[in-house]
């Protein structure tokens, strides 16, 4: 096929099959509502004892729970059940999605 019959056939396909335009994602802090944002400000400020931050995270929501412990962990204030500090991400993911899996009690 010559390079003009090829490219009215892709020039016919694109009139078909425009490209579809893709939401911009939230950047940042903007997918939180002014609440939402000093809740998890509010969790974030605890003393580093054990304990202390699995406290002050309860009343917030699952996503919110996740990105605190991640925070915590990056900040090196993240201890797991026996006391230790948490030094691999993936446990960090682990606590926080435990944590998520039980909720608001």
């Amino acid at each position: 096929m010559n390079k003009k019959l090829m490219k009215s056939i892709k020039d016919a396909h694109k009139e078909k099959h425009p490209k579809k335009k893709h939401r911009k994602a939230p950047k940042g802090d903007e997918k939180h509502h002014k609440h939402e944002k000093k809740a998890i400000a509010k969790a974030m400020k605890h003393k580093n004892v054990l304990g202390a931050g699995a406290k002050k995270r309860k009343h917030l929501g699952k996503k919110d729970k996740v990105a605190v412990v991640m925070k915590e962990f990056s900040r090196g204030t993240l201890n797991s059940g026996s006391g230790a500090k948490v030094t691999n991400p993936k446990q960090a993911l682990a606590i926080g999605y435990s944590e998520a899996r039980r909720g608001k009690k």
